[in-house]
């Protein structure tokens, strides 16, 4: 049995749905991820900064997100999250105005800006609003509803949810485009997702493509090197934020207000960002720096 590579790692992910060459699988899953109307879906697509491999080795810690902009100039920016990093919306939110703004240039009027959607795929269940695994969010009128534009549109695509639904036969890859893509992602670690995704790729030449990419990148060993560097970089901080919560509730639990320095310093040791240190510990920005000088 073949060792395929998680989808679900972001370099993984972007090496099939963020590389030149594959822009028909990242059109087939915006399609089906955006809901467009038959007359409005998108034919053609330029991906942004397709260079994995410089990308990667300038910035291990990065977040190694897609991003893309279509033929009728509209903004994507895909980010797939392992772990709650807290203030997801507040992060998408700025992607969005980092994509909307960019477009600006000079002598450009307001009316020329085009829409900007970020789509967050999250392996992880966040919306507890919501049992749905897809959620969209635009701008709206509080008390009657109508829409102020169409210029902002965020997503969040909660995994767990998705499978949930999928074991109770509650939504099916045949039958639903996104569904399919969602599930992908899960194949690598469930044999019989990815069997069924593999009989629905004899029908389905995009989804075929898309596999095919999948386990030839899953066979080169330079892509497996710098995979397994990104996976392990990814997955340590994701322990390090579980630790995080689970030393502060024990510290919590034990009145311990001295508990917060303590787990503080870990993370420092492990090489955590300082803003993710203050949201995981409860502490200020400038508390934790001063935790450098000790």
């Amino acid at each position: 049995m073949k060792e395929l590579i998680n989808l679900k790692i972001d370099y993984a992910f972007k090496l099939i749905f963020g590389k030149e060459g594959n822009e028909a699988i990242l059109i087939a899953f915006l399609n089906a991820a955006l809901r467009l109307p038959q007359k409005s879906r998108i034919e053609g697509i330029t991906i942004m900064s397709p260079e994995l491999n410089k990308e990667y080795r300038d910035d291990k810690k990065s977040i190694l997100d897609v991003r893309a902009v279509t033929i009728e100039g509209m903004q994507i920016n895909i980010e797939i999250q392992l772990s709650n990093q807290y203030d997801i919306e507040k992060r998408s939110l700025y992607y969005w105005a980092e994509m909307y703004s960019r477009q600006m240039r000079e002598g450009m009027a307001y009316k020329e800006l085009t829409k900007a959607v970020t789509i967050n795929i999250l392996d992880f269940n966040y919306m507890n609003q919501t049992k749905n695994y897809h959620s969209v969010f635009h701008l709206y009128e509080d008390e009657e509803r109508f829409q102020l534009t169409e210029a902002l549109e965020m997503h969040f695509m909660e995994l767990p949810k998705l499978v949930s639904k999928w074991q109770r036969r509650e939504v099916s890859p045949w039958e639903n485009g996104l569904v399919r893509w969602l599930l992908l992602l899960e194949g690598s670690e469930n044999q019989e997702i990815l069997k069924t995704l593999e009989e629905i790729a004899m029908q389905d030449p995009v989804l075929h493509q898309a596999i095919a990419a999948w386990e030839k990148s899953s066979d080169d060993p330079m892509v497996r090197e710098a995979y397994f560097a990104r996976r392990k970089a990814v997955l340590d901080e994701k322990a390090a934020v579980r630790e995080a919560e689970l030393r502060l509730r024990e510290a919590i639990q034990k009145g311990k207000v001295e508990g917060r320095t303590e787990v503080a310093k870990n993370l420092l040791d492990l090489g955590m960002e300082i803003s993710k240190i203050a949201k995981a510990t409860g502490m200020t920005e400038d508390e934790v720096k001063v935790l450098l000088k000790d």
